[in-house]
């Protein structure tokens, strides 16, 4: 009986999150094209860069390749010790760049925020475009996030690029970001109001009308945080300004981490700002648990003791429903569909992650990154 009703839990969850799924599936759409008769937009591409040898010429080329934009870019060094600043030189010959320093990190600051913010402050125009220095734009992706921001009426909005994974832990765990987001926020609601809770993004790439961006404070307004993907929009629909999310797959491509060890570290840094927060961890654990890993669990036990009864029925549903939104994101979003089928394993590494970070969190260790510690919140 213990079984059974835990089988029907399952499918339950399983269910609201597949329904959720797909609804978001198709409201989560590609920014779209600009109107011509709208005139051309004014864009201060943002990026901040730390030890970012590996992708930051790609993404300043990227940039520069931009098309039905008034664009300026600038690229704040910030205390590399690597060649960042010698590449980005070499892309000087072109006048729309611009190379700055980045001054003393102040206490109570997180790196990123920081730049962030001191790159605002250096910015002209009327659109700011902040890019993580590993991200790559189409010719069209700036025009087309203008056209989004201005279509959906929002003053920060936010893309999710296509994320590029090549070893065995990226494929297994990155793809999880369009999971938990299309799975998890209602964004009918989302787009209703700016209630602050439902305030989500991708910290890779932001656009936000500058007159709003200074009204909220800026970066100034999250400037312990970790995790500007949720707390930047979060931020701006407390000050009572709307955000929103696009699928931007098809106008920018990013490389996260290279390898297992910098997907763990990267996944911690932020971790106690997202699933792993208190008492938000043990209801994410709860649900995914229950929804994505015990249908799983069930058939696995019926192999060793079948009895082809309702529980190993409802547990086949329940893993039907909770394997249909990752194998719909990996076609959709360009994912692989070989780890996709692993769903259960990477949803028990990423709360292992999870609990990890909790763990750190309740005994006060800080989270590292980039050669900088930062105490957990």
């Amino acid at each position: 009986m213990t079984l059974l009703i835990l089988a029907s839990l399952s499918v339950w969850i399983a269910l609201f999150n597949a329904l959720l799924f797909f609804r978001n599936f198709q409201l989560y759409r590609p920014p779209p094209e600009p109107q011509r008769s709208t005139g051309v937009p004014t864009v201060s591409v943002l990026i901040p860069a730390r030890n970012e040898e590996r992708s930051i010429r790609a993404a300043v080329e990227s940039v520069l390749s931009s098309r039905d934009v008034h664009l300026e870019l600038i690229v704040l060094d910030d205390h590399s010790e690597d060649q960042t600043s010698r590449i980005i030189r070499e892309t000087m010959h072109d006048p729309r760049v611009r190379l700055e320093f980045a001054s003393e990190l102040p206490a109570g600051w997180c790196g990123k925020q920081f730049a962030c913010f001191s790159l605002a402050r250096l910015a002209s125009h009327d659109y700011l475009i902040f890019l993580d220095a590993d991200v790559r734009l189409s010719p069209s992706a700036l025009s087309r996030m203008v056209a989004f921001l201005e279509s959906s009426k929002a003053d920060l909005a936010s893309g999710f690029p296509h994320q590029e994974v090549r070893s065995f832990h990226e494929r297994l765990l990155l793809p999880l970001m369009h999971f938990f987001l299309l799975s998890f926020l209602p964004m009918d609601l989302m787009r209703k109001g700016s209630d602050p809770s439902l305030g989500a993004g991708c910290g890779q790439l932001f656009i936000a009308r500058r007159s709003a961006y200074w009204r909220v404070g800026g970066h100034a307004a999250i400037r312990e945080s970790r995790h500007d993907g949720i707390s930047l929009p979060r931020a701006f629909r407390k000050a009572g300004f709307r955000t929103d999310l696009c699928d931007a797959t098809s106008v920018a491509e990013c490389r996260m981490y290279a390898n297992g060890p910098e997907v763990f570290r990267g996944l911690l840094k932020n971790a106690t700002e997202g699933v792993a927060a208190f008492p938000r961890i043990f209801v994410f654990t709860t649900l995914l648990l229950l929804g994505h890993v015990l249908p799983f669990m069930l058939l696995i036990v019926d192999i060793f003791s079948p009895h082809y009864g309702i529980t190993v029925i409802l547990a086949l549903l329940g893993a039907v429903l909770s394997l249909a939104p990752r194998v719909a994101a990996a076609i959709r979003f360009r994912q692989p569909t070989t780890t996709a089928i692993l769903h259960p394993w990477a949803i028990l590494v990423f709360l292992a992650l999870q609990w990890y970070a909790f763990a750190q969190l309740l005994i006060g260790a800080p989270a590292t990154w980039k050669g900088r510690s930062y105490q957990r919140t």
